[in-house]
């Protein structure tokens, strides 16, 4: 149903946004099994604290071995699924993963791909409202739920323009917001605002030339009305 992208690509025909924050390496990649010893049981492991026993300060406490599971867990949904034909059961085994690791940004990304990919905007907003509840500070998902509003036919603006506000408030130096804000408020008449806004767009030439692009244009079209 999916191919894996190699960037958080989310909406198709419009600017590239901003990846969402890589993860720190998977867990739960070491061996777990216990030789058998000859004879065929296992030894009995060495109680904490005994010679060769694991420290009681250092052993994991058990609701981070459940957390490692569950991560798990959700990986192999997350392959599972990118592999199917069933595109209904994919998205079941999707939701399924945002439950058991509702950290694992891949879950999200493969149901935002798929919910934009029927046109499904108000999904697309779910998904990632649901990623902000365990990720508040992640300023790409806030640029994807405005690029979902402005999807609407037509774009619903004013739900859009607080997540571009707060996509610049966690990141300042997203000129990709600054433009969209920029977008926003010249649409809604408020020149000042606008030109504010995609000024601040415009100087980011060295970094993001096709936004500082767009920006400019945007500007001479105010400038001249």
């Amino acid at each position: 149903m999916f191919e894996r992208p190699s960037y958080a690509w989310i909406l198709a025909g419009l600017l590239l946004i901003v990846p969402l924050a890589p993860r720190a390496a998977d867990a739960g990649n070491s061996p777990t099994g216990i030789a058998e010893s000859a004879g065929g049981s296992p030894p009995p492991a060495p109680l904490p604290g005994a010679p060769g026993g694991p420290s009681p300060a250092t052993a994991p406490p058990p609701d981070t071995a459940d957390n490692e599971s569950n991560a798990a867990k959700a990986r192999a949904l997350v392959a599972a699924a990118i592999n199917m034909t069933d595109s209904a059961q994919a998205v079941k085994l999707l939701w399924q993963a945002t439950d058991l690791d509702p950290t694992y940004d891949d879950a999200y990304i493969y149901l935002a791909l798929f919910y934009n990919s029927r046109s499904n905007f108000s999904k697309v907003i779910e998904v990632y409202q649901k990623l902000l509840k365990y990720q508040p500070h992640e300023a790409s998902a806030y640029l994807n739920m405005g690029e979902a509003y402005m999807s609407f036919t037509p774009p619903r603006m004013n739900e859009a323009l607080p997540n571009y506000q707060k996509a610049l408030q966690i990141d300042p130096t997203s000129s990709f917001a600054e433009l969209r804000i920029g977008q926003i408020y010249a649409a809604q008449g408020n020149r000042d605002a606008a030109l504010r806004y995609l000024k601040l767009a415009s100087g980011d030439r060295a970094k993001n030339p096709d936004i500082a692009n767009q920006a400019d244009r945007l500007i001479r079209d105010i400038m001249g009305s």
